[in-house]
């Protein structure tokens, strides 16, 4: 989900104009009649891959999930470039280096979630593909098959661009400033823009979805780190060549003189287009998977985790998910909607259902923030919100939330099975 998310949002409206956005979305602020549980509603868990390193692990996720009342577990089976699955293209994860290499996580996860009646949707890490900190030992990983796709950061694109991405010193480079930028950049991120990284990306998706009786697929980090990614020369020379049917030749040619000693000439030069470029080949992306993922498996679920304010998502991750919505890309939107105060919370998920183009909407509460009671305080502002679920974050850090009343998800078990009492109109 990102640390991106750990701290409160900003509200998308205020004063009036939030009263009139959260009654418009079903919120009832001041009344005490709150929806409960129903049988379509989804409650799900977030699922990190520590939980998935051996089949103990897993049976222990699917009876807490199944006591605790939910009935979706969404499972983080590729989290950095690797698999926790068999695969046929990433390499498997070094984190199960102790297990036989007949354990498959995901198809003992699938066997024993189906048995216990719970829905598995395979949480896949789409742009981020590495920690910064600890890079890929597996020659195979797609870091070290091709550094050349990696997003480049604003700050280092010249002194990149003079370098050959085969070169040690272009990924150590590279590496060394995302660990001192840590506090906004989760690690390194592949760049949507070329097409073989594209084809790359999408071929991952049809072997998983081929080879597993998945629920569904949940796209996260579908999104750049910031909009000052992505400077690589890779991606300018597939902005200049995008560009080239609408400059004229005397000013392609002072561009390209420029370009010589500044990589960001071409960029610069057209700020709003080369916002629109990168923005559109992640959205270009996003189309291929789903038409993968239709043909590869009808009727999967294809879902993604989202930047819960459209107009932030849009212009500083280049997330245009509110347009991925209206195209019919997505069957559910899940924005992490991570902020402590539930107001906030109210307002961003109210927020979400109006841009979300009458999409089910899936609230993603940081329950990792909160305790238990104001987590159900969450959940039931969700279901006034008329969200069609609910996902907490996460699954991993709640496990050993005890509290002298049983661990959390004991606790917070009524009110995710509260039955029904009024209307969600």
């Amino acid at each position: 989900m990102g640390r991106l998310w750990s701290s409160v949002v900003p509200g998308v409206v205020s004063g009036v104009a939030a009263v009139s956005l959260l009654a418009g979305a079903g919120v009832r602020v001041q009344s005490a009649d709150v929806p409960g549980a129903t049988d379509d509603e989804v409650r799900g868990l977030w699922v990190l891959r520590t939980s998935l390193t051996s089949p103990q692990r897993i049976s222990e996720l699917v009876k807490i999930a199944s006591s605790g009342g939910y009935n979706t577990l969404l499972v983080q089976v590729r989290g950095s470039g690797d698999a926790y699955y068999q695969s046929a293209i990433d390499p498997r994860a070094t984190e199960l280096d102790g297990q036989p290499a007949t354990f498959d996580p995901l198809r003992v996860t699938l066997e024993q979630a189906h048995a216990a009646g719970l829905k598995v949707h395979a949480w896949f890490n789409v742009n981020l593909v590495s920690s910064a900190v600890f890079l890929p030992r597996s020659r195979d990983h797609i870091v070290a098959r091709q550094p050349g796709w990696l997003m480049v950061p604003r700050p280092l694109a010249a002194s990149l661009a003079r370098l050959d991405p085969r070169t040690p010193g272009y990924l150590g480079q590279l590496a060394r400033w995302a660990r001192t930028e840590s506090n906004a950049v989760e690690g390194l991120y592949l760049s949507p823009v070329p097409e073989a990284s594209q084809a790359y990306t999408v071929a991952v998706v049809n072997d998983l979805l081929r080879s597993y009786a998945l629920d569904g697929l949940h796209l996260d980090y579908v999104r750049y780190p910031t909009a000052d990614f992505d400077y690589g020369q890779v991606t300018v020379l597939a902005f200049r060549h995008a560009m080239l049917p609408a400059v004229a030749l005397p000013e392609r040619e002072r561009l390209d003189r420029q370009a010589r000693t500044d990589p960001e000439a071409w960029p610069k030069a057209f700020a709003g287009p080369w916002a629109a470029f990168r923005r559109d080949r992640l959205s270009t992306l996003v189309h291929r998977i789903r038409a993968t993922a239709q043909e590869a498996r009808p009727g999967v679920v294809l879902s993604a985790a989202v930047v819960p304010l459209a107009g932030e998502a849009r212009d500083h991750r280049l997330q245009d998910w509110t347009a991925w919505t209206r195209e019919g890309v997505l069957d559910v939107v899940c924005p992490m909607a991570y902020t402590t105060d539930v107001t906030e919370f109210a307002r961003q998920i109210a927020g979400a259902r109006a841009a979300a183009h009458g999409v089910p909407v899936w609230a993603g509460i940081g329950a990792w923030r909160l305790p238990v009671g104001r987590a159900a305080d969450h959940v039931r502002a969700a279901r006034r919100a008329d969200a069609a679920g609910v996902l907490l974050f996460s699954y991993d850090s709640l496990l050993t939330s005890v509290t002298p009343r049983g661990s959390y998800f004991t606790q917070l078990r009524p009110a995710l099975l509260a039955p029904p009492s009024g209307d969600r109109q």
